[in-house]
């Protein structure tokens, strides 16, 4: 009875007309930025955080919340008509759904991707609904030391999730931990790693990175392939249903993806990305109808299990920003500093300090996915003309809408700079084959676990043994432990490595 009463709540503020104007103006524009390539949810939303201190807290994190699920409803339009993913988490969707396209088959791909992010929204936000207080009265058990264990156990994660080789993403990790150790010591107020640089001394902004390695990155990675993979199949966009047969290898695929990422999406490190490559990985495993088209030349499965797991993992990922505080992701981690700019400390206290806005938000996420699915069928026509606009023409309007958000920040033009080189950074990553996701996730989690490290010892003075005494920092750390052991399993190595090759 009480999740019925929260949801009356949410609903009730939800269905506003204020709320539902941004609502709708979110998954609008998250639709928009995620068919541009180059231009996601991370640049988008940090580009419009100046503006919502003019907002009340609640409309502010509707429009944003609708950025970042909008995104991954347009990420697959570009990856299945262009093979250029307009959102990282829809780069398996290309896979299968470019070459749908090349056959003459896009509406089925962008209908199956539609359809399945739909389903997987609404189960991602029941989820929501009902673990989000139980976990909350979880989150207030957690001191300092369940707090540093718990980011341990996320690192960790994301380097056994992440995609490709473990060496990379181990060093990816320890590349964000070390950028995240730019900044001014919080105990004894010194400077640390800054070289002398003023604005190094608050520590390098989070937005410079992810704009400079996803948004600047992308687009030089982007403007080196040859013009003909860029090709746009707008010719070929017909008969927008779904077949039966489409539709009887694609719901169960729907259904395994929809559970992943919900699984996936609540953990550091998980959200939308993770969930998309894992999905793809177990609908390559799954043995499907004799006769189906193989995975890599057009498999309708291949593009409805990872678009349902990213749009499940983007849902479930505001469960720990919301409950524990700790952002998951990029994306979550602006929300953080969302809702820190409209002065809502992010933690447990959030469902019972602010009912109105915990519970609308989660309102709003139903009310958002109801309206992108009939918003984004009908106009596939029109996100098909932007495509039609020369790249060439498209680039630079994106770097300069990337360039006036990174001077934005801070009114100064050091962050453009800053974001040019990480840019740089993003390319040569692209070209040496590593997945930049786990060294943003390092960046976030470096300095508070740092933070929690310490003031855990502060308060044990200096006994390391607090983190085993203590049951739930103790289970954390077990876990993650177990999961390297796992891991390093000779025969659990080896499937890992095949199911992450590339096709």
């Amino acid at each position: 009875m009480d999740l019925i009463s929260n949801l009356g709540i949410g609903f009730h503020t939800a269905f506003t007309l204020t709320n539902l104007a941004y609502a709708f103006f979110g998954a609008i524009l998250g639709t928009l930025i995620g068919v541009l390539p180059g231009l996601g949810p991370v640049a988008t939303i940090a580009m419009l955080l100046p503006s919502i201190y003019s907002l009340d807290a609640t409309p502010a994190l509707i429009m944003l919340a609708g950025i970042y699920y909008g995104a991954q409803y347009g990420g697959s339009t570009t990856a299945i008509l262009i093979n250029v993913p307009g959102e990282s988490s829809s780069v398996v969707t290309a896979i299968d759904g470019y070459q749908m396209a090349r056959k003459g088959r896009a509406g089925a791909a962008l209908a199956a991707a539609g359809l399945g992010s739909f389903f997987a929204g609404c189960v991602g936000t029941i989820i929501i609904a009902a673990f989000a207080p139980p976990l909350t009265e979880l989150a207030f058990k957690f001191g300092p030391a369940e707090y540093f264990s718990l980011m341990v156990l996320g690192l960790i994660g994301a380097v056994v999730l992440a995609s490709g080789s473990l060496v990379k993403a181990i060093c990816m990790i320890l590349l964000g931990l070390l950028l995240g150790q730019i900044n001014t010591d919080v105990i004894s107020g010194t400077p640390r790693y800054s070289f002398d640089i003023a604005e190094l001394t608050d520590g390098i902004n989070f937005v410079t990175i992810a704009m400079g390695v996803f948004g600047f990155g992308e687009i030089i990675a982007n403007l080196g392939q040859p013009a003909e993979h860029r090709e746009v199949f707008t010719k070929d966009v017909k008969g927008l249903w779904p077949t039966k047969q489409d539709f009887m290898d694609a719901w169960p695929a729907v259904l395994r993806g929809t559970a992943l990422g919900s699984i996936l999406g609540v953990l550091p490190g998980g959200g939308a990305l993770l969930a998309s490559f894992a999905a793809y990985t177990l609908e390559k495993k799954t043995r499907g109808r004799k006769g189906e088209v193989p995975f890599g030349q057009g498999n309708i499965r291949g593009v409805a299990g990872p678009e349902s797991a990213n749009n499940a993992g983007a849902q479930t990922s505001f469960i720990p920003m919301l409950t524990l505080g700790i952002p998951p992701n990029a994306v979550m981690a602006l929300m953080v500093g969302a809702m820190t700019i409209k002065g809502i400390q992010p933690g447990p206290q959030v469902m019972t300090s602010n009912p109105e806005l915990f519970w609308g938000l989660i309102a709003s996420m139903w009310i958002g996915n109801l309206m992108l699915v009939i918003l984004n069928l009908p106009l596939i026509g029109m996100w098909i003309k932007l495509l039609t606009v020369p790249y060439r023409l498209l680039f630079p309007a994106i770097l300069t809408f990337c360039c006036i958000g990174l001077y934005t920040l801070n009114n100064n033009t050091f962050d453009v700079y800053m974001a040019v080189g990480f840019g740089f950074v993003g390319y040569l990553f692209y070209k040496l084959g590593c997945e930049p996701a786990p060294l943003l996730l390092g960046f976030i989690l470096g300095p508070m676990m740092e933070e929690n490290l310490r003031r855990a010892l502060l308060l044990s003075r200096g006994d390391w043994a607090t983190f085993m005494t203590r049951p739930l920092s103790a289970g954390l750390l077990i876990a993650a432990a177990l999961m390297i052991v796992v891991v390093m399993l000779p025969s659990i190595k080896n499937k890992r490595e095949e199911a992450f090759q590339e096709d």
